[in-house]
């Protein structure tokens, strides 16, 4: 049974357990999808203030929705469109304090209000992009991004 319990004073302390945690969740375990499935759960029960949290994986070079929590959510993305898209097609992080304001902007639950995504990357081939949704405008911060590539980048070894 798994019962992770991640709260710290701050943002570096809380990204870095929740690091670890995935690090042990994962481990040993090579089925993608199982991965990230448990990766959106662990996200989910940790950070506040989303309403989504999950992934899109690059298939044949279009984005196909990967395990989430939240409510439904689009089944493709081409690269380009949206901030999902734009983070396939660039490999570059997006944080974007007010989804409404960015050019393309995919609105999948009208309750989202800000989003960050970052693509998961391994040998320099894009694997998926994880995707968090917020209904609160600029929830995501440098910390957050920080944080998430370290996820990132320990889920990208297990995928």
């Amino acid at each position: 049974m798994y019962d992770f319990k991640i709260a710290a004073a701050d943002k570096a302390t809380l990204y870095d357990d929740l690091a670890q945690a995935l690090d042990g969740l994962t481990a040993g375990e090579s089925d993608a999808i199982a991965n990230m499935a448990n990766t959106a759960a662990l996200i989910w029960e940790t950070l506040p203030d989303l309403n989504w949290a999950g992934f899109y994986r690059n298939v044949g070079g279009e984005l196909v929705l990967g395990p989430f929590q939240g409510r439904a959510a689009c089944i493709r993305i081409p690269f380009g469109r949206g901030v999902c898209g734009a983070a396939a097609e660039t490999l570059k992080v997006q944080r974007v304090e007010d989804v409404h304001a960015f050019p393309g902007h995919i609105a999948c639950d009208a309750a989202s209000q800000s989003e960050l995504v970052v693509p998961i990357v391994r040998n320099g081939e894009l694997i998926a992009v994880l995707d968090l949704d917020s209904p609160q405008k600029a929830r995501f911060d440098a910390e957050d991004e920080a944080g998430c590539v370290k996820l990132c980048e320990v889920l990208a070894k297990r995928l």
